[in-house]
């Protein structure tokens, strides 16, 4: 995945908090900026069940870096991918 895709995926989230669709469950994903826009933090929990993500996302002058909390980048990156508003 390249940095723009990451930054394309990112620009996605509205910031706040929004209710979404993901893996036919239902979550409340919110987002925050901080740094003027070069740090963001995103965080997912699924409404009534068990599931839970974030992470933070760095905006450097070289790269976009993916820094997940406690879950592997895969899971961070499939649900960035797939969540639908809903």
């Amino acid at each position: 995945m390249t940095g723009h895709d990451l930054a394309a995926l990112v620009a996605r989230v509205p910031t706040g908090w929004t209710r979404v669709a993901f893996g036919g469950r239902t979550w409340g994903l919110s987002r925050s900026d901080h740094a003027g826009g070069r740090s963001v933090f995103v965080e997912a929990d699924e409404l009534g069940g068990p599931g839970r993500l974030s992470t933070n996302v760095w905006f450097t002058a070289d790269e976009v870096l993916l820094r997940p909390c406690e879950v592997p980048a895969a899971d961070v990156l499939a649900f960035l991918r797939g969540w639908r508003a809903g």
